[in-house]
C-alpha cells in the first residue's frame, strides 16, 4: 500500500466496509506449486470473508489452513499532468490514482452447509442490485441440480488478521489541479474514479 498517509482510509471498520461493497477479490496463496491466485465474488460474515472456487481451480488444493491474501480494488486510472493548473510545470509527472484494500487470513475450507449459506448470501447481496423485479433465489433450482453443483466447489472463510488500504485520490494536490484531474478524467472516459474524486 501507498506510504503517503494522506492516502489513508479512515480506519479498518472502513476498509472492510469497501471490501464488502465491493465484493469480488483476486485471493493469492504462496503454495509449493508456486504463487497461485483466484478471482471470486466474496460476502462479509462475522469478522471474516467467505469465497468459493470451482473444485477443479488448482488452488483450490491448497486454501484450508493457508495464509491468505484478498487484493481488493475499485476504480483507478491514469492522471496526467497536462491536467494541473499549471500544466508546464516542471516539478510534475504522471501517476495513477486508485482505490485498493488488502486483507490478510487465514483460510478453513466451508462444509456443505456454510458453502450453501455462502451462495445464499451472496445472491441475497447481489440480486436486488441488478434483478429487483425478478430476484434469483436457490428455492428456484431444482435441488438434485444445485446439490451437483455445490459438490463441484469449494468454500472458504478468511477471518481477518490484518487489514491495510489505499485511497489515493490526489489528495495532496492543490484544490485547482484536482477540478483540471476531475475534468480531464471526464473527458477521457473515466467518470467513475472522476466521481470518486469528486466526493
Amino acid at each position: 500500500m501507498h506510504p503517503n498517509r494522506a492516502f489513508r482510509f479512515a480506519d479498518d471498520a472502513s476498509m472492510l466496509s469497501f471490501a464488502a461493497r465491493r465484493g469480488f477479490a483476486h485471493i493469492f496463496a504462496s503454495t509449493p506449486d508456486g504463487p497461485m491466485v483466484a478471482h471470486a465474488p466474496i460476502t462479509p460474515f462475522e469478522g471474516a470473508f467467505r469465497f468459493h472456487v470451482a473444485r477443479g481451480n488448482p488452488i483450490a488444493r491448497h486454501l484450508d489452513g493457508a495464509t491468505l491474501l484478498l487484493s481488493v480494488s475499485d476504480t483507478d486510472g491514469y492522471i496526467s499532468p497536462s491536467w494541473y493548473a499549471d500544466p508546464l510545470g516542471s516539478k510534475h509527472v504522471p501517476t495513477w490514482n486508485y482505490v485498493a484494500v488488502e486483507i490478510v487470513g487465514t483460510a478453513r475450507v466451508l462444509d456443505d452447509a456454510e458453502l450453501t449459506a455462502q451462495l445464499d448470501t451472496l445472491a441475497a447481496l447481489n440480486e436486488p442490485r441488478v434483478s429487483p423485479e425478478l430476484p434469483w433465489t436457490r428455492a428456484k433450482t431444482d435441488p438434485e441440480y444445485f446439490d451437483k453443483l455445490l459438490k463441484a466447489l469449494v468454500g472458504v472463510e478468511v477471518a481477518v488478521n490484518a487489514v491495510r488500504g489505499t485511497t489515493k485520490l490526489s489528495q495532496h494536490r492543490p484544490h485547482e489541479d484536482n477540478v483540471g484531474v476531475i475534468a480531464g478524467l471526464r473527458r477521457s472516459g473515466n467518470a467513475v474514479l472522476a466521481e470518486a474524486m469528486a466526493r
